[in-house]
């Protein structure tokens, strides 16, 4: 101790007693002038019921060597008010072994660096803790023990996050995962349609099919285990990037995340590695089924019904989706009224395939009626069409079952980075609302009122003890309002409003009463500062405000209120708190929301009406003019809502503050409030997740349709080469591409957009487990931005610009000559 401590006066404690036998002790300032005595002088201690008959000697006053120094637990050094420090072997000697004090308590503290804590610690941490407290039951009994672990907290709400925030992620990740196996699959089906020829002659001249599955298969393994080793330290560098995001497609300049490449995302490498070699197989295993005659057979059968259509595919996905949705909507709804946790909702595994399985379905259902609208487009214009899109109608028309596979392909694609979009911008939106709803305003300041109660009424007494409360006799305290002037003139300020809140205010309304909280405000200011979406009550906020602003009687009630107590507009409602008489009010309208009211059961700070209620704990609220309540009822403190102008510097409005002069207690900074929730970890993987998932969707569809294309060019090297041959231009034959590529991969993007749009209005709101349901206020709704839709169909438009440029230079490039030898061969 002697090493964190600098002494004010005198000296250390002597490690023995003095010739008189007394110990020498250290005391800190207060304990010496609370206990008014002098260093060198006698204090005894004397209580013969536990026969304690010491005698100290302060020798000494100590203070902190340095500020906010960890040695101390607490940094201000009350720990150590009224006691008397002696040396440590002299008491282990004196009072431990001779037993001349009894021991009244031992306690340890330990102080971690938690800067250093990584995740890989939690565990180590969490059972070292559980060893010290099973190690202090073997020697103390339990109730005579208490354990004060601050981060245990922490770890415990981050582990709750974690394990929320993994079922988001795989909610969201579900609809990507399946694209890409999706777009295994379809490249695998690709190259093997191209080999099947091949692979038939080859069963037709005695391979067997485990010899060319192998074959395939060794390919695949050399594919998939360079995938495997090399994709964990990829994901590692797109950890690091996303961990720089602030929001759905937004980076910052900030520090990168610490990841770490261990066994589990080699686990995950391994499961996925596994599945696409699964994927690329599958196609093959369907070949070789096949002899050379059973496959020039199926070429003939080409054009039949797929399966799907057959066992109304789409139907059955449809229906499963939309029961999903049901009997999550009906668990939520439960846990809402009866103001649960998100973590008391117990989710199915299968609701994280719910989205993908409506977009699977809904596309597929548009796919079914696809030869509908290709079959009235061709009608439409048989007689007008050129011969080139007479072509390009013909093979669509034909051909359906060969293009279903990239336009489902390209449905999912679009519709999981539509879907990945809506999501992002519902969760950010919905997090911003939230705190700006739950403040009221950009700023909410609180300060001190001068009363007319004795400053030292409630004083630390020094013959121990504090002062009693003030009973129930005591007078009513009476506030002096402070100037509010200065509050409109700060820099930066664009309104400014009072607003008086009492939490357990008392009211009595149709012979029935409760506790609610009461707000007084000014109604012109209040709707000025304000902040408060038009879109939340049934009427925008204004035309409520109007319609009490005549009456100083009028009051505004929240839905809850209204219901549990029966009131209704025109009703009478007296109002008042303790030791203030309650006054009449007349109800004007009922609203469901008010700023910074939270009506849901179980919210942080809801109060409980007194009285059961059909509506359980539901909080209640009475807005009323801040002028008849200051006059009829009690002029006490108020806070004071600042709104800022557009651009106003937080800085400048402190300074501003500070040159005022205005003494606060408290500030609640909006800006900042938003400015944390960017930065919170929970949202940071969210956005971060969401950005992935929209930019892969963007790459994916890139790449799957320059690749399906390439290939069935090459394909068709014999027929552009007759077209070309019988007469028909480069630019009639790119022509007829772009209509080809219009019909299908054009179509297939519609269908996606629309598949996207109505997954995100049916299954976003599935993302309310991200929040607190008791404090999600305002209501959760889904936000779907019109810019976030322009940069996905921004880079859609893109992709096929650049594929149908691609694909026009190969064509181009292609010879008549070789493609008719081609037909020779």
């Amino acid at each position: 101790m002697q090493n964190h401590i600098r002494l004010i006066d005198g000296r250390l404690p002597s490690p023995r007693p003095d010739a008189d036998g007394a110990y020498e002790v250290m005391v800190n300032q207060r304990t010496l002038r609370e206990l008014d005595f002098v260093l060198g002088r006698i204090v005894k201690l004397d209580d013969d019921s536990l026969d304690l008959h010491l005698r100290l000697k302060p020798v000494g006053i100590f203070g902190a060597k340095q500020e906010g120094d960890l040695f101390f637990r607490d940094p201000s050094l009350d720990d150590y008010n009224r006691v008397f420090v002696m040396d440590e072997g002299l008491f282990a000697q004196e009072m431990l072994t001779a037993r001349k004090a009894p021991l009244f308590s031992a306690s340890w503290y330990f102080v971690l660096d938690y800067t250093k804590m990584t995740l890989r610690d939690i565990q180590p941490f969490q059972n070292t803790d559980h060893a010290i407290r099973s190690a202090a039951a073997k020697l103390v009994p339990v109730s005579q023990t208490k354990f004060d672990v601050p981060a245990a907290a922490a770890i415990g709400g981050y582990e709750e996050r974690s394990q929320r925030l993994a079922t988001l992620m795989w909610s969201l990740n579900i609809p990507v995962l399946i694209m890409l196996a999706f777009y295994m699959y379809m490249v695998s089906d690709l190259i093997a349609g191209r080999q099947k020829n091949e692979i038939a002659v080859l069963r037709s001249r005695g391979a067997s099919r485990l010899q060319i599955i192998s074959a395939f298969a060794a390919e695949g393994l050399l594919i998939s285990g360079a995938a495997f080793a090399a994709g964990p330290y990829l994901a590692s560098g797109l950890t690091e990037l996303l961990g720089a995001s602030s929001g759905f497609l937004q980076f910052v300049q900030r520090s990168s995340l610490p990841v770490h490449v261990g066994a589990e995302a080699f686990a995950y490498s391994g499961a996925a590695a596994a599945i696409a070699f699964a994927m690329t197989l599958l196609p093959v295993i369907t070949a070789t089924r096949v002899t050379i005659v059973g496959h020039k057979q199926s070429l003939a059968r080409a054009g039949q019904t797929p399966l799907w259509r057959k066992a109304f595919v789409d139907i059955i996905l449809l229906g499963i989706s939309f029961y999903g949705l049901y009997t999550f909507r009906e668990r939520l709804n439960s846990l809402k009224t009866l103001g649960l946790g998100s973590d008391d909702l117990q989710i199915d595994p299968l609701q994280f395939v719910m989205p993908a399985l409506f977009m699977i379905g809904a596309g597929l259902l548009l796919l079914r009626l696809y030869p509908l609208l290709l079959a009235a487009v061709y009608r439409l214009g048989r007689r007008w069409w050129p011969p080139a899109w007479y072509a390009s109608l013909i093979q669509v028309s034909r051909s359906l079952v060969q293009y279903q596979f990239l336009m489902l392909f390209l449905i999912l694609t679009i519709a999981s980075g539509v879907f990945s979009a809506g999501a992002a911008r519902t969760i950010n939106n919905n997090r911003e609302e939230q705190i700006r709803y739950r403040n009221g305003a950009d700023f909410v300041l609180s300060g001190p009122w001068q009363t007319d109660v004795p400053a030292d009424a409630s004083a630390y007494s020094p013959g121990g003890g504090e002062a009693k409360a003030a009973g129930t006799d005591a007078p009513v305290v009476h506030y002096t309002e402070p100037p509010f002037d200065a509050y409109p003139a700060l820099p930066g300020v664009e309104h400014a409003a009072k607003v008086f809140i009492k939490k357990e205010a008392a009211f009595t309304a149709g012979g029935s009463g409760g506790t609610a909280e009461l707000m007084g405000i000014d109604t012109d200011d209040f709707g000025e500062t304000a902040w408060f979406g038009d879109y939340i009550p049934r009427y925008p906020l204004a035309d409520y405000l109007n319609l009490i602003a005549p009456d100083p009687r009028a009051v505004l009630i929240s839905q809850t209120l209204a219901e549990d107590k029966k009131v209704k507009p025109g009703d009478t409602i007296w109002a008042g708190w303790d030791k203030i008489d309650p006054q009449p009010f007349v109800v004007y309208g009922i609203l469901p929301f008010f700023p910074s009211f939270n009506p849901n059961p179980g919210a942080a700070d809801g109060l409980q009406a007194s009285q059961g209620s059909a509506s359980g704990s539901a909080p209640m609220l009475i807005v009323g003019h801040l002028s008849r309540i200051q006059f009829q009822l009690a002029l006490e403190p108020y806070q004071v809502w600042l709104k800022m102008k557009p651009g106003a510097s937080t800085a400048r409005l402190y300074e501003g503050i500070s040159h005022a002069g205005l003494n606060l207690t408290s500030i609640a900074n909006t800006r900042d409030e938003l400015a944390r929730a960017k930065n919170d970890p929970f949202f940071m993987a969210l956005n971060g997740i969401l950005t992935l998932g929209f930019l892969i969707s963007i790459l994916v569809a890139f790449s799957g349709f320059m690749l399906y294309w390439i290939l069935t060019l090459k394909g068709r090297t014999l027929q552009n080469g007759i077209l070309r041959a019988v007469g028909l231009s480069l630019r009639q034959l790119i022509g007829m591409l772009a209509l080809e590529q219009l019909l299908t991969s054009g179509t297939a993007v519609l269908i996606g957009m629309a598949a996207g749009y109505s997954a995100s209005r049916l299954f976003v709101p599935n993302f309310q487990l991200a929040f607190d349901p008791a404090a999600l206020v305002p209501p959760f709704r889904v936000v779907l931005a019109a810019g976030d839709f322009a940069k996905l169909y921004g880079m859609v438009g893109m992709t096929l610009l650049i594929g149908l440029t691609v694909l026009g230079i190969m064509l181009s490039r292609s010879r008549i000559h070789q493609a008719l030898k081609l037909g020779e061969d």
